[in-house]
């Protein structure tokens, strides 16, 4: 029964502690013990936090048995990424450099999650500050897909996507600055979502106007993610987009209720060029026509116009130099080559460069305004082929159906970029798998702030088809 309890939705377990029926302390247990379990498999953990947590899962059934009032995630697990600020738990950014690194105060996303009642059980794997799409690091070292050990997890959240995946707690906080967040969520099926820019306070990023970078959720179910997304969500003085927000009502306003008759979804397989897998391609059709049973009227939309990685390095690369050239410069013999190779790549990048950049963000922004005028859903597979090998280097070749090709960013993730300049929200969900069984992922993009229609078409897409039930083949689950 301990190891059934991790693989029950948030949804679920809420459910049970309000009724009494299963305690946070039991849950606890069993998730961390699952945790320890996987770990040695998997590598998705820097840090477990186990006796933290069973003090406050503790605490949680004494509140409960008193009949105080309960969080909306009172007693349920979470996962934070390792980039994102935790109280007395160290936070290492995946860096050697920040091994020994313990913050004095939670990131307002944790905050509310802990204020709400989640109970923090680790800190998840992330290359160095996030600044790849795989996840390894000279402190850790990689960390596996959750299907198959001679794939990559996807990055920079892998850890996140990957202890969702495999059962060990029901809601992960990950971040998102070019797919960061959809990426592994693709690889691992699971659901991941970039909400609207600032829906969700961002109290740790140094450049917060000209942000493309979120804190996002990363769960099985829709159901889950609208739960994170109530806690995380509504203003903070910290981040100047998040000022004025109304609170919004996830949960009930992202139920699966009604129908997409009325509304227009516009897709593309991939950008101008681009390659996409057959097996990916498969399974986008069925997608699409899962969606227009649902009633959607569909169309095809051109895929010019999207070519975006060198708007999106310049901006990133930048971004980083900035940031990181001093720590680069005392620290460069424990940090990894590729790592130093993207901060040498920023040097090519003059002023003029990065503000043209910002301007062509613009004009990307407008010309998916100008699309969602006309549609309301913009759908096309999340990557372009399965999860990579374990093994992928960053500026290596990837394969695409025998095709051989030079540049992973705009081979594999063309798609999840352009949104982080845009601040459109896209969710990636799980649509099938390959012929290795390998999950496949297709992206959903709303209108801007329009993240709980996006929520809402999300869970009648996920009840049409029949994958909740199916898990990787890992100790104490079969694939179903």
């Amino acid at each position: 029964m301990s190891d059934e309890l991790c693989f029950l939705p948030a949804t679920e377990l809420r459910a049970r502690i309000v009724r009494k029926d299963v305690s946070p302390v039991e849950i606890t247990r069993a998730v961390l013990a699952r945790a320890e379990r996987m770990q040695p498999e998997l590598n998705c953990f820097i840090t477990l936090c186990g006796d933290e947590a069973m003090i406050e899962a503790r605490n949680a059934e004494r509140e409960i048995m008193a009949g105080a009032r309960l969080g909306l995630l009172h007693g349920i697990p979470f996962t934070v990424k390792d980039i994102v600020n935790t109280k007395g738990v160290r936070t290492t950014f995946g860096a050697v450099p920040y091994k020994d690194n313990v913050p004095d105060h939670d990131a307002v996303a944790v905050a509310r999650m802990r204020a709400e009642g989640a109970i923090l059980v680790g800190k998840t794997t992330t290359p160095e500050f996030g600044t790849k799409c795989l996840t390894d690091s000279p402190l850790f070292g990689r960390t596996r897909n959750a299907w198959s050990g001679a794939h990559s997890s996807g990055g920079s959240s892998g850890g996140a996507a990957v202890a969702v995946a495999s059962g060990i707690a029901p809601l992960a906080i990950a971040t998102d600055g070019g797919g960061s967040t959809r990426i592994p969520a693709a690889c691992n099926g699971v659901v991941g979502l970039k909400q609207s820019n600032g829906v969700i306070p961002h109290s740790q990023v140094q450049d917060a106007f000209g942000n493309q970078t979120y804190v996002t959720p990363t769960t099985r179910t829709v159901a889950d993610t609208a739960l994170m997304m109530q806690a995380m969500s509504g203003e903070d003085a910290s981040d100047p987009w998040s000022i004025g927000f109304p609170q919004w009502n996830f949960v009930d306003g992202s139920a699966p209720n009604s129908d997409l008759r009325g509304r227009k979804i516009a897709f593309c397989l991939a950008p101008l060029g681009r390659p996409v897998a057959a097996d990916v391609v498969a399974a986008f059709k069925v997608a699409l026509a899962r969606l227009e049973a649902l009633g959607a009227e569909v169309e095809e939309m051109p895929g010019d116009g999207f070519e975006v990685e060198p708007i999106w390095r310049a901006i990133n690369h930048t971004a980083w130099r900035a940031r990181f050239e001093k720590l680069a410069a005392d620290h460069g013999d424990v940090l990894s080559e590729t790592f130093m190779k993207q901060l040498a790549l920023a040097t090519k990048v003059s002023g003029v460069d990065y503000q043209r950049a910002m301007f062509d963000r613009t004009a990307l922004f407008r010309r998916v305004q100008t699309l969602l005028q006309r549609v309301d859903i913009l759908a096309m597979p999340t990557i372009t082929r399965t999860a990579l090998p374990i093994d992928q280097d960053l500026f290596g070749t990837i394969e695409i159906d025998g095709r051989v090709f030079s540049d992973v960013r705009p081979s594999w993730f063309p798609w999840t970029m352009p949104f982080n300049m845009t601040g459109h929200p896209a969710v990636s969900l799980p649509c099938g798998f390959d012929a290795d069984g390998l999950p496949i992922g297709i992206q959903l993009v709303g209108q801007f702030r329009g993240d709980v229609e996006l929520l809402r078409v999300s869970a009648l897409f996920e009840a049409s088809q029949d994958l909740l039930g199916r898990w990787p083949s890992l100790p104490g689950r079969g694939a179903a």
